[in-house]
This record gives structure tokens, C-alpha cells and sequence, in this order.
């Protein structure tokens, strides 16, 4: 069975709305005749009733009614992706350069170098991962057919990933290993976004995802590998709010990230490579900020034959900027189900709240920042209905009901 994803889904729905007919049984089934690309360019065309059940559950359940839900037990067994693996065995085979080893060599030197914790993998399941993904062929001989490739346009691709950093001090003093998520767009080269963590985590992906659109716009196509924060049901969410593409490498494919990976080798070799501040991630984040903006954006790229921020530039006008507002915040919030008690009140990390308006026993979605969950938007239907209160019973209480107390 072929998987549609929620980006096909939602242009489908988009269709049904613009469609011919008076009822919206008959715009469904005017929408049914039509042909729709998928994002690999193939003509898919879906049934009638097809459409009906995605638009039910749209209207019922908002966006999150048309995205695919994860199962309850990922990633709990599986606790790190192969192209994780891969960058970890990147990390530690050039300290065997020369010399013989084997895999128990491989796991303990990762383990050694804080780049794996055996709570993530262990021995057996490394070994059965080198296996079955292949993660220590030579990639020389990759028979894969390679074409150049460039977008014509800037934002209509853009490309992420994630590179090991160096040791920063962390809060308790300690000198912790940074993870470094980027983007690069791949028409003029400019970097989008680029910041150390000292996690690599859901959330420090929408921190960079977010600060990224604000910066340089919303892309067309994100092109992302399949580690576990870019195949999370959160930013495929996201990316589904706001319209953009979300698009994965196949499995240990690097090369199909040329041009963020390209430029991970610029960062070592004229970044990384110098006598850093590294006291703090702040400072380290500061330095890499007036390097990205101040010289790899600002100089030509021998690519393009421009600086990337100049052709960039060219572009402007077709750009899709996201202005920094409180309803535009709320796109890149957490989403969860909810079902509101008769008293209009519903449930969130051992909190009551009440809705802003008279939702009884109806299911709202209701979004919220994951860093300060006190701030809960309540959406019915796909509609922002207002934010939600803490319940305070004295106050209602004092509320008169039909005359006074």
C-alpha cells in the first residue's frame, strides 16, 4: 500500500473546497475526477469516498486528523537511527587509520568518546546495524546514479542536517559535546540557520526550524535524512502547517545532501579550526554567527559566482516570509487531543482549564509551547478559538447565576 502524505492530503482537501457543485458530496466527487503529483512528480488520483473520510476527519480533528500518528512503541526500542550510527563511526575511524580493528573495536571507541551510550545501543544491535545498512562499505564504489543539480529559485529546497561539534562548558561545568543543526539553501547557498546544541532533541530542532523561517523565509521542499528528530510527527506537523514539503533521504545516502555536507567541510576546515571561545555555548553560538553572516554568506561562492546573501537577494520577491507574531509562534507549538467535560473545563498536565467558549463534551485540539506549557491555544475544527484559562473555582463562585447569591 502506497502512503499518502499529509501534505498530498491537505492539497487534496484544498481541491475540495475550490471545487464545482452545490452540497459538498458533489465537490468531493468533482475532486475525485482530478490528477494530483505527489512530491516525487507520480499522478496519484484517490476515490471518492476516499476523500470523504480524510475530510471528515479534517473537520473533526483539525490538521492532526490527516497526519499519519506514529506508533505508541517508536522508538523505544530503537533509540538511535543508522545515519546517527554512521556520523558516530565518522567521528572515531580516522584514530584507526592504519591500524587493525574490528567492530567490538568500533563500539567501545564510541562508547569511549561519549559519541554512544549503551543505554542507546547495544553491542549486538551496533553490530546487526553495521550489517544490515552496510554503514562500513566503501562508499567509493557507490554505483548510484549522481546528476548536479541546482533550484532555479531560492527557498524552493532547502537542506538540514546535523554535525558534532566541539566540547563546550556546559551549566555544571563540564566540557559536553555540542551537535550543530544547519540549513542551507540550495539555489544560492546561503545559510538559513545554523546553532549548537548541546542535545540534539525534537526541541532543539524547532528552536533552529523556527528561527530559520523567520530569518529567510518558508521553503518550498526541507530535504532531511531519517534520523529520529526529522522523521518526528512534530515537525512533519510543522511543516505541514505551513506548507512546506517534507522530504527524506533514502538510508545511508549522504551524498544526496551534497551541499549542506559540503559546507559542514568548510565550517572544519575555516571554522572549527580556529582558537575559539569556547567558556559557553552562548559565546560559541556568537562566533558562529558573525562567521556565517559576516564571511560564508558574504563572499562569492565559486558554485554560483556570487555571494549566496547577493543571490539570495534576486529572489526576494517571490520569497514566502513568516512575520514574527503570537499566531505565527503558535504554528510551531505541540498539538495534542482533548475532550471537554460538561462543565467546559478539559485536562493538561495535571491542570483544569477552561475553554474560551462553549466547547462541552466536544474534542479540540489545543497547542502549546513545549518549553512554557502555561500558554494553551484551543483550535475546534481548525479554527483558533482563544486561549485557555487556568480553572480557578473561587472566582466562579462569585460568578452570579441567575440573580444574586
Amino acid at each position: 500500500m502506497i502512503r499518502v502524505s499529509s501534505y498530498l492530503k491537505m492539497r487534496v482537501l484544498g481541491a475540495v473546497e475550490n471545487a464545482m457543485g452545490k452540497t459538498i458530496r458533489e465537490r468531493i466527487q468533482k475532486t475525485a475526477e482530478l490528477i494530483f503529483n505527489d512530491e516525487e512528480g507520480k499522478p496519484r488520483q484517490f476515490t471518492w469516498r476516499t476523500i470523504q473520510t480524510w475530510y471528515t476527519r479534517f473537520k473533526t480533528h483539525g490538521v492532526t486528523g490527516v497526519v499519519k500518528k506514529d506508533r505508541s512503541d517508536k522508538g523505544k526500542t530503537r533509540k538511535l537511527a543508522p545515519e546517527e550510527l554512521l556520523e558516530a563511526l565518522n567521528q572515531v575511524l580516522p584514530y584507526f587509520r592504519n591500524k587493525r580493528y574490528n567492530r567490538l573495536d568500533l563500539y567501545r571507541m564510541t562508547v569511549s568518546k561519549g559519541l554512544l551510550q549503551k543505554s542507546q545501543l547495544a553491542q549486538t544491535t551496533f553490530y546487526r546495524f553495521i550489517r544490515e545498512y552496510e554503514l562500513l562499505k566503501d562508499q567509493v564504489e557507490d554505483n548510484r546514479k549522481r546528476l548536479a543539480f541546482a533550484m532555479q529559485y531560492a527557498n524552493q529546497l532547502w537542506q538540514a542536517d546535523t554535525l558534532f561539534g566541539p566540547h563546550v562548558k556546559d551549566s555544571r561545568g563540564l566540557m559536553t559535546q555540542t551537535k550543530l543543526i544547519a540549513f542551507i539553501d540550495d539555489a544560492s547557498r546561503v545559510i538559513c540557520h545554523a546553532q549548537f546544541f548541546f542535545q540534539e532533541t525534537i526541541d532543539s530542532l524547532i528552536l533552529a526550524l523556527k528561527s530559520a523561517f523567520y530569518k529567510r523565509g518558508v521553503p518550498q521542499q526541507l530535504y532531511v535524512d531519517n534520523g529520529s528528530i526529522y522523521s518526528s510527527l512534530e515537525i512533519s506537523l510543522i511543516c505541514t502547517r505551513v506548507g512546506c514539503i517534507l522530504r527524506h533521504t533514502p538510508v545511508r545516502d549522504g551524498a544526496s545532501k551534497g551541499k549542506i555536507e559540503r559546507f559542514f567541510r568548510t565550517l572544519r576546515d575555516q571554522f572549527l579550526s580556529r582558537n575559539l571561545d569556547l567558556s559557553s555555548l552562548t559565546s560559541l553560538n556568537r562566533q558562529l554567527n558573525l562567521w556565517v553572516e559576516e564571511e560564508y554568506n558574504a563572499r562569492p561562492h565559486s558554485a554560483i559566482g556570487l555571494c549566496p546573501i547577493d543571490r539570495f537577494a534576486l529572489d526576494m520577491k517571490q520569497i514566502k516570509f513568516l512575520p514574527p507574531n503570537q499566531v505565527n509562534d503558535e504554528l510551531f507549538f505541540a498539538e495534542e487531543d482533548r475532550q471537554v467535560k460538561k462543565d467546559n473545563t478539559f485536562s493538561f498536565k495535571s491542570l483544569r482549564y477552561e475553554a474560551p467558549v462553549d466547547l462541552r463534551e466536544k474534542k479540540i485540539q489545543i497547542r502549546f509551547d513545549r518549553s512554557h506549557t502555561g500558554n494553551i491555544v484551543v483550535y475546534y475544527k481548525s479554527r483558533r478559538l482563544g486561549q485557555a484559562k487556568k480553572l480557578d473555582l473561587y472566582a466562579n463562585a462569585l460568578i452570579k447565576r441567575g440573580g444574586a447569591l
